[in-house]
């Protein structure tokens, strides 16, 4: 491949920006550059961390596609709560990451919606290393998500989620702090972190980012909030990024710093709970929920929090 740097890769290191155009692996971009088959303006390139610039020229001589091809694997945990010919709705677990990609090339939904769904490793709607995929959650989110099986279902719902409203996703969590007032929104555009590439942060520039937010119940030692979101917008890490800007992280979130001691928590307190749009061929009017984890029920339990889980909708 020969690719000029664009400017919205400025300053990145080497390797990330390879990554970024490729969509290969950092453990994969690292083994190329090592290999020495990676050149910045015709000289090779030797270190992972250069910074590149806009306009240098990047050429790489990059493994057969079919390398990076994701293949069906049995055995990946995840729910599917719906299925037609056309998408699927899968509850995923805590822990399970989407597609692969950055150190995690096998044991990801993709890999498990594969052997599920054949269907997916022949039409690949969407893209060959993410089929299917509309939209991600992240890692240590647990919840639901819409899959595409086929191209026309996947282009009309990457449509609408790009229209706002019409998918709609509601989110549990809990959050450090008295959130005041009980409802409102946070309206700040999202943006890759000028300190960290690798983190997301409201900054002027970024993509418009709202969202909506009813406080459910108030926990007074350690202060939290347990909360209901609603997404108008889908950025990468939104309301993580969100609710630490206005001082209030998500409990249990280390990368955005939610993580203290004064409660331990494996996880982000992050449930993608409600699921809400019209399907893509028939019209119908599709609506999902998912119970509350066992891990996060027990952190309730233990915080005394009264709260009906089940009417959370």
């Amino acid at each position: 491949m020969e690719v000029d740097i664009p400017a919205s890769l400025e300053g990145e290191r080497l390797d990330r920006a390879l990554a970024s155009l490729t969509g290969l692996s950092r453990t994969t971009v690292a083994s190329l550059i090592a290999d020495g088959v990676v050149a910045l303006d015709g000289r090779v390139a030797s270190k992972t961390s250069e910074r590149v610039v806009e306009g240098q020229v990047l050429t790489a001589r990059l493994p057969d596609a079919a390398d990076n091809t994701p293949q069906p694997e049995e055995g990946v945990p995840f729910s599917v709560v719906y299925e037609d010919e056309h998408l699927a709705v899968i509850d995923k677990p805590a822990g399970v990451v989407v597609h692969p990609g950055n150190g995690n090339e096998t044991g990801t939904l993709v890999n498990g919606l594969l052997h599920r769904f054949p269907d997916l490793a022949e039409a690949r709607p969407g893209d060959v290393e993410r089929p299917g995929i509309v939209h991600r959650l992240d890692a240590g989110t647990s919840g639901l998500l819409v899959v595409a099986r086929t191209q026309d279902a996947f282009d009309t719902l990457v449509e609408a989620m790009a229209s706002r409203h019409a998918i709609e996703r509601g989110y549990f969590t809990m959050v450090w702090g008295e959130l005041r007032p009980e409802r409102g929104s946070i309206d700040a555009p999202i943006g890759r972190s000028d300190r960290d590439r690798t983190r997301m942060a409201v900054r002027t520039g970024g993509k418009e980012a709202v969202t909506h937010y009813e406080a459910l119940a108030y926990v007074d030692d350690p202060s939290m909030t347990v909360i209901r979101a609603q997404l108008e917008t889908g950025r990468t890490h939104q309301i993580r990024v969100h609710f630490t800007a206005i001082g209030h992280p998500v409990v249990g979130d280390k990368r955005y710093r939610g993580s203290r001691a004064a409660l331990k928590l494996d996880r982000p307190f992050l449930h993608a709970r409600s699921l809400k749009f019209v399907h893509p061929v028939t019209d119908e009017e599709l609506e999902f929920t998912s119970p509350v984890p066992g891990d996060l029920v027990d952190v309730l339990r233990t915080l005394h929090v009264d709260l009906d889980l089940s009417t959370l909708d």
